[in-house]
């Protein structure tokens, strides 16, 4: 049969069926970049490459995490997992490969080594985005945020995993975790006292929470 006559064959039980059965969608191949909102909705398992912006050093959530980092594109954000500190500075530039996982409630990207985290330049930062404290949940892991709020409970301390204290815009109240790499000073800070904090949202077991990075993530507004 001609190559014309096998075409009009299909399209004929195509007609006659009236249906057209399409092939379900597949994980993208790991060569392929995907945007963070569509690694964030695929599978855990499933071995993704992402390329985005870093907004955490390396290595500021080691207390409590790993070596790892922030990365964010213009569509969300996500954690990259990573047991070496690969020294990469908020603005680099970064293309990762790496399988998804639940890193104790946070979604991760776990590269099987570091080969697969490849710098490529650097870039404007990525500006944190405003959130009400009860809006700090799913739909901001992974992302930069900044929230303004009373303080409702005094720092205290997890060591030796770091710092926690939560504050509260009235939406619902939220943690804000400090690791000890990040050499955040929390002596002047009291309940009561407005505050504007900026930091990764994040997630542990079953609470979401803010990561600052540096000293000026945590500005007190008013005593």
């Amino acid at each position: 049969m001609s190559s014309w006559r096998r075409f009009a064959s299909v399209v004929l039980l195509v007609l006659a069926s009236g249906t057209l059965a399409l092939p379900a969608a597949a994980a993208p191949a790991p060569h392929h970049v995907v945007s963070m909102a569509q690694a964030r909705a695929l599978p855990l398992g499933t071995v993704v490459t992402v390329d985005g912006t870093a907004t955490t050093p390396s290595g500021a959530f080691e207390s409590s995490r790993d070596d790892g980092f922030g990365l964010q594109d213009f569509t969300g954000g996500i954690y990259v997992s990573l047991p070496t500190n690969p020294h990469i500075a908020p603005r680099t530039l970064v293309r990762v490969t790496g399988t998804l996982t639940d890193s104790v409630g946070l979604l991760a990207v776990v590269p099987s080594d570091l080969s697969k985290v490849v710098t490529h330049g650097t870039w404007l930062p990525a500006l944190p985005t405003p959130r009400l404290t009860g809006s700090v949940n799913e739909s901001s892991e992974g992302k930069l945020v900044w929230v303004v709020a009373t303080i409702t409970q005094a720092p205290a301390s997890d060591l030796p995993y770091g710092y926690k204290f939560f504050v509260n815009d009235g939406s619902g109240e939220v943690t804000i975790y400090v690791n000890t790499q990040t050499d955040i000073t929390l002596s002047g800070l009291a309940a009561g006292q407005l505050v504007r904090v900026v930091g990764f949202s994040s997630q542990y077991d079953t609470h979401y929470e803010i990561d600052p990075r540096f000293p000026a993530d945590i500005l007190v507004l008013r005593r």
